[in-house]
């Protein structure tokens, strides 16, 4: 599988998840696909500023990416100013 359908699956299984992030006001921006494969992410709106937001980002979004995805080694959340 090349990194081209890798970021394929990443943004379908970021579309899975965006419908509970904004149940709570926030959302998640894919922002890309590194060659080690690690997802890289923006959280906004209130996962840019909960607390919790990291507990988020890899129990829940990292846990269902590595499950869906076995390739992919971590998701990070990059703050883009």
């Amino acid at each position: 599988m090349n990194n081209q359908d890798i970021e394929k699956k990443v943004r379908n299984v970021i579309d899975q998840i965006r419908p509970y992030l904004q149940r709570d006001g926030g959302d998640i921006e894919f922002l890309d696909l590194t060659d080690d494969m690690q997802v890289n992410v923006k959280l906004v709106g209130a996962c840019g500023t909960c607390p919790f937001s990291i507990l988020t980002l890899k129990n829940g979004i990292e846990q269902a990416m590595i499950k869906a995805i076995p390739e992919i080694k971590s998701v990070e959340a990059i703050n883009i100013e």
